[in-house]
């Protein structure tokens, strides 16, 4: 028998496989009768915009032939809301594919791919794969204001004359932390230019905190600047898999000779154009994860439990020695969390923020587990 293993790249060998959490289809097949609760994976429980239901139902006739492998409309679309020029656009299926490939295009052995400890999981997946050596700058305090947040001085300090690429959320996944505007901005003037510096923007839209700005205006300034999003959480289109990524034209144009041909599907090209143009339904969308995220926070706190700040669409939440049985029991009784072990938190669970009946549901079923 040929050991497969061994003709696979040795940054390959390295590598365990992307962490789903749970079967959830099997756990949806179990709990058909009881709606299963699922909190777990940072979806939108409010759902997609209409308009964009409306795009796929008008987009099936054509599902026999290619979709267009520009994505023209979805990039003009996207240029015209955020002001820029189609040539700064790289489409993705999802963010995730986009972030894999900055690593396969610009680190390799020899080099090293600087992120954050807790930051998300992909950024060390795309690191190894690329044979690049990851190196984790040490996040903030657990007491600090912004509990195991990126330390941009960390982060700048761990920049050395190996680096290819840095890796940086905000707000991040899977703490809910993010960083401020000056911070960002002071920080990426410092980043020696050969450097890339991908900026994961997956959960901006969810965000109200008045430190906060985006990096896609700096993208002007700094050509060795990226800034990724993703239709998959505000915009609630998570099973069509659509992502982008914001760069200099030349940043682009090298990326471009990677990206699959046909990368993103005709459906998820014509929903996504078409929920970039409902600004009301993403509007409610984030008013109503704002609402909830505040209710729940403050029930969890008044249970006792620590929670982080969070301007996303989801709470990590510390149940210290406790965590694990309290996220089997939960599951058990139809409540799907995310257990945090796999990021090196282990007393934590990462908590979505579901609709006003989702979080109740959670809260009476937690009370029943932690009595």
């Amino acid at each position: 028998m040929v050991d497969f293993e061994t003709l696979a790249r040795p940054g390959v060998r390295g590598l365990r496989a992307y962490d789903p959490g749970h079967d959830l289809v099997a756990l949806r097949r179990r709990y058909v009768e009881a709606q299963l609760v699922e909190l777990g994976s940072n979806e939108n429980p409010y759902g997609a915009s209409p308009k964009a239901k409306q795009a796929i139902v008008d987009a099936l006739a054509g599902i026999h032939i290619y979709p267009d492998p520009l994505g023209g409309d979805l990039k003009r679309a996207l240029a015209a809301h955020h002001g820029i020029a189609t040539a700064n656009l790289l489409l993705g299926n999802g963010s995730h594919e986009l972030l894999m490939q900055f690593a396969q295009v610009f680190a390799g052995p020899g080099d090293e791919v600087v992120a954050s400890k807790f930051g998300f999981a992909v950024y060390a997946l795309a690191a190894q794969a690329a044979g690049a050596e990851l190196r984790l700058a040490p996040a903030l305090s657990r007491e600090h204001a912004m509990p195991r947040g990126h330390d941009l001085a960390a982060v700048l300090e761990a920049i050395g004359p190996r680096t290819k690429l840095v890796y940086l959320a905000n707000p991040n996944n899977p703490t809910g932390t993010w960083f401020g505007a000056d911070l960002f901005a002071d920080f990426v003037a410092r980043v020696p230019e050969q450097v890339i510096v991908v900026v994961d923007e997956a959960y901006a839209e969810f965000v109200d905190a008045a430190d906060f700005a985006s990096a896609l205006p700096l993208v002007a300034r700094h050509p060795n600047l990226v800034v990724t999003r993703t239709f998959s959480k505000a915009y609630a289109l998570a099973g069509l898999r659509v992502g982008y990524a914001v760069a200099h034209p030349q940043l682009i144009a090298v990326m471009e000779r990677v990206r699959e041909s046909f990368n993103v599907n005709a459906l998820g090209l014509a929903a996504a154009e078409a929920a970039l143009s409902d600004a009301g339904h993403l509007q409610a969308s984030v008013a109503g994860n704002t609402a909830q995220r505040v209710a729940l926070a403050d029930a969890l706190r008044a249970r006792g439990l620590k929670v982080s700040p969070s301007q996303t669409n989801f709470l990590l939440v510390e149940f210290g020695d406790d965590a694990g049985r309290i996220e089997a029991a939960l599951v058990s009784r139809g409540v799907v969390l995310r257990p945090m072990g796999g990021y090196g938190l282990g007393e934590c669970l990462r908590i979505t923020v579901g609709t006003e009946a989702e979080n109740a549901r959670l809260l009476a079923v937690l009370d029943e587990v932690m009595a």
